[in-house]
């Protein structure tokens, strides 16, 4: 993580309020005069809330910024699990991660919100990300209803839920966790040898993932199973969800 230099996001530096202030007084002035252009307000209002935008944004960068020095690495406590009851995958549970960064976040005037529309495709989860001076980003994942180990409907979606949490929170805030970043490398036991492969429409999924992922998972990838035709169906929601990781993580 690089170091950034700590920038004082609550007061708005002299001469940016000072440029506010003129805008300010200038709406006040041509509001009062008796022959007071409409259309010269309307374009004057919208100067100083695009000003204000501006401003917002600038504070939401800054104490990003400030906060990325802060931001822990979170232990993966959770664990995916084979019909054979191998690990085959860990994972950082909510709850691990929202208490780790919710003192980090208010201490630097953020919040972390979380909407979950209507989707007729799954089950969609939007992570949002808000500051004080009033900017804020979103982002958003779509997923299936979590069906795997006997979980009940209800289970099934909060479990999507919980990971699209996970996901978004992720992306918003970059931080990172323990074990992610073994490149695919022992992500994955050995099967059993009359195991069944994928479908081809699931290893064209995986090809176009491998398509936007690193060199260096792709040669572990590559070595491990020669193709994406040669992945057991077992192991199919495990290495979408590596390679959809990798994919969109951003390239530095």
């Amino acid at each position: 993580m690089s170091n950034v230099a700590r920038v004082e996001t609550q007061s708005q530096p002299p001469a940016v309020a000072a440029e506010s202030v003129t805008i300010l007084q200038i709406i006040q002035q041509v509001a009062m005069s008796p022959n007071a252009d409409i259309d010269k307000m309307e374009r004057l209002m919208a100067m100083h809330r695009q000003h204000q935008a501006q401003q917002a944004q600038q504070a939401f960068d800054a104490a990003l910024a400030a906060m990325q020095e802060e931001l822990p690495v979170i232990r993966e406590r959770g664990a995916i699990k084979d019909k054979y009851k191998n690990v085959q995958s860990t994972y950082a549970l909510w709850e691990d991660i929202n208490e780790e960064l919710k003192p980090i976040l208010a201490r630097h005037g953020f919040a972390l919100t979380f909407r979950i529309p209507r989707a007729d495709k799954g089950i969609e989860v939007e992570g949002v990300l808000s500051h004080r001076d009033g900017h804020r980003e979103m982002t958003s994942i779509l997923l299936p209803a979590d069906a795997t180990g006997s979980k009940n409907a209800v289970q099934a979606v909060a479990s999507s839920v919980s990971y699209g949490k996970r996901y978004t929170a992720g992306a918003l805030l970059n931080f990172t966790t323990t074990g992610e970043d073994d490149d695919g490398q022992g992500s994955v036991p050995t099967q059993a040898p009359d195991e069944p492969v994928i479908t081809p429409r699931q290893a064209a999924q995986l090809d176009e993932l491998l398509k936007k992922c690193s060199q260096v998972l792709v040669d572990n990838f590559t070595a491990k199973y020669g193709c994406a035709a040669n992945v057991y169906k077992s192991e199919f929601d495990v290495v979408l969800a590596r390679l959809t990781k990798s994919a969109n993580r951003p390239q530095e």
